[in-house]
This record gives C-alpha cells, structure tokens and sequence, in this order.
C-alpha cells in the first residue's frame, strides 16, 4: 500500500494541495527524529539557535519518556527499513523494549498507558508486561482523585489497543470497561472536555485545553471500533462537532475552550503539533471508526501551516527537518490565559478583548519536540481497522 491510498489518498480527493503537504510532512519527520534520538531515547526538544550569520541550528536537551513512548506509536506504522531510518538504526521493537524495561521507574499513568499502548500496536512480547504496570498505576488512583483528561484518554486507548491486540484478557476486559466509564463520566452534560476529570480549581475548572479534546475524541473513537459501543462514538462525535465548529477561520486549532459551551476561552498559542498530526490523528480516527469525516477542516488546518495572519517567519524548517512549535503571544506569564479563565468563570462568555491588543500573537515559539513528528507519522500512516462499524 503506498500513502496515497491511505488517509493521505482521502484527503487528496478533496484538496490535492493540502495532501501533499502531508505528504511532505512524513517524509520530513523520518528524516527529523534521528537528531532527537540519543543513547536510544529521546530528547525532550531541539531548541532553536540562532548562529552568528544569521541561520539557525536546533541543540538538543533533556530526555523523555513520554515523548520515546509516541514516537514509538508514530514509527510503529513504518516498514522496517523506514523504522531505522528514523530511530538511528534502530527498530521500534528496540524501541518499545527499551521504554518497557524501564517501567518500575514510571510513575506517570499517562506515560505508562502510553507505553502499553506503544507495545500493543508494535506487537511486542512484552505487552503483559507494560500492562500489569499500568495495572499497578490504574490502582493507586482512589475514587474521587482528580485524574488529567489527557492521561484518562491514553489510559482507554492502550486497553483498547491491547483488546484488539489480542491481550483481551478478562483483567484487561474489566479495566477497559473501567476506563471507558471514566472518560465518559468526565464529559457528563459538556460540551467539550475539562483539562481534570474530578475537583479542580474554581477559576480553571470549566476550561479544557486542544489536548483534551483530541485525545479523548480518538480513544472513545477506537474504543467504538473495538467493541461496538455507540455510546463512545456518540461522545467523540460531539466533542468532534464541537472543536470543528470553534476552529477559526485560517483553520486555527485554537488552544483552550469553555466545555460548558464550546466556546473559545484563550485562542493561542496555535501549535503545529495541532495543525499538522493532533487534530488530523483524532478526527481520522473517527472517520475510520464510523464517524463523521471532516477532511475539509482537516485541509483547512494544515494549510494554516503554510499562510497563516499571525506570523510572517516560517514554521516548516526543512534545512534543519523540524517544525518550529507554535505562533504565541509575546506573554511568557501567561497573563491572559488565566485571565480569560477568571473572567469566563465568573460571566461565561467574557473575553476581555483588550488583552489582543496588548498582546497580539506575533511571537515564533522556536523548539520542536520529539513527539510533534511522531503523532505526525502516526495521524498520517496508522489506519484504523475496528472490527465494529
């Protein structure tokens, strides 16, 4: 099967231009992950340099797990010798072994569900394994914890890819029942996810970032190709329609929304990692899974990346194989997100407009992080294949 009779193939039947891009895109990220790849894990960013003469370099810092663990996902798809060339001779079984080795050290359940998630979809013999620690994780959060939508979402989405692995044990049966029923509970009567699934602060409460919408939005869907559960299909439909109505009008994936509403609460940053792999990977996969297909906002979102009235400076970097990470304001205490939280908290709907003013989004965020090119490969190759429609 080449790309273009993959998902790359359906969106070129409704915008050639914005397929290509996508196109472009993979090929750039396999070439961009070996610079991040150190001692078989991988950075946490490369961050931009600018050089004497003007031109920049991309020095890389840290390490993380977390970020090891999606681009394990995003290669998975790859045939094996597209794989070494993306993980500096490596394949992503060496990958994956790696990162489950080094579990009794993760305390994180996002970053274990993730690893799970990770050796299901690799097929890797130590799935059991990685399971039983997120297991260990999944039950030292006592009922009524606060638990961050993000991880309840990857929690889901490892136990269903384990499911359809065929790890679907009567442990794992109960624990993907138990997950599903928690992500739902935490959407109740919302119009959009809130960032914490429990008690939080007042003034936060009702606000949900891009990140918490898409990745529940995928789990539920996956979980509806796994099991048939119309339930779970409806709640990523709903949170689909939701995000898709808010997206603004250069395609912007806005960042942080009122779930009471679906409102936008604080529009930037807008981030590549959204524009590019997050929105496309989860509206996908519910088009796979059933769903609604909403490839013409999809096509809108990437070409933000290209034409864009925020910024000027160019956000793909093909010298350095790179994207730089997002268009923000030039407000490094986040003085207005947490404002406009305070404000729509007290009179739902307010917006302080003044603060655009104040700060316009004018600033170029210049790092990229390792998991930006991995949910790239993965939004664009992976195909989902549920066995319920």
């Amino acid at each position: 099967m080449t790309r273009h009779d993959g998902r790359i193939g359906a969106l070129a039947a409704v915008d050639p231009a914005a397929a290509d891009l996508a196109d472009r895109m993979v090929d750039l990220a396999i070439r961009g992950l070996p610079p991040g790849y150190v001692n078989g894990e991988f950075v946490f960013t490369r961050r931009g340099r600018q050089e004497p003469g003007g031109g920049w370099t991309a020095v890389a810092e840290g390490r993380s797990v977390r970020y090891s663990a999606i681009v394990a996902l995003g290669v998975a798809p790859l045939p094996a010798d597209a794989q070494r060339a993306a993980l500096a001779g490596d394949t992503v079984h060496d990958l994956v072994g790696r990162l489950v080795k080094g579990l009794p050290s993760v305390t994180n359940l996002g970053d274990a569900a993730l690893i799970a998630w990770a050796a299901a979809e690799s097929g890797h013999g130590d799935l059991p394994v990685a399971l039983d620690r997120l297991a260990e994780l999944e039950r030292a959060v006592r009922p009524g914890d606060p638990v961050y939508t993000v991880e309840a979402a990857w929690a889901l989405a490892g136990l269903a890819a384990a499911h359809t692995a065929g790890g679907g044990t009567p442990d794992v049966e109960r624990r993907l029942s138990e997950a599903r029923d928690r992500l739902l509970g935490g959407l109740g009567d919302d119009r959009l996810y809130r960032h914490v699934i429990g008690p939080a602060s007042w003034y936060r409460a009702h606000v949900g970032c891009f990140a918490d919408q898409v990745y529940p939005l995928q789990a539920l869907a996956r979980l509806h190709a796994a099991v048939g559960d119309t339930t779970a299909l409806g709640a990523a439909e709903r949170v689909a329609e939701g995000i898709c109505a808010a997206q603004g009008p250069e395609g912007q994936w806005w960042w942080h929304y009122d779930a009471r509403t679906g409102g936008v609460v604080e529009g930037y940053p807008v981030y590549s990692v959204h524009q590019l792999s997050m929105g496309p990977m989860a509206l996908l996969d519910l088009a796979d899974a059933g769903g609604t297909a909403y490839l013409k906002e999809i096509a809108l979102g990437l070409h933000w990346m290209t034409s864009r009235p925020e910024v000027d400076d160019q956000l793909i970097i093909e010298e350095l194989d790179l994207t730089w990470r997002k268009a923000a304001r030039d407000d490094p205490k986040k003085i207005v997100r947490g404002a406009r939280a305070v404000a729509s908290a007290i009179n739902q709907g307010a917006r302080l407009g003044v603060l655009d003013r104040i700060y316009p989004p004018m600033t170029v965020d210049r790092e990229c992080r390792p998991y930006e090119l991995g949910w790239l490969l993965y939004a664009w190759l992976f195909e989902l294949k549920g066995q319920a429609r």
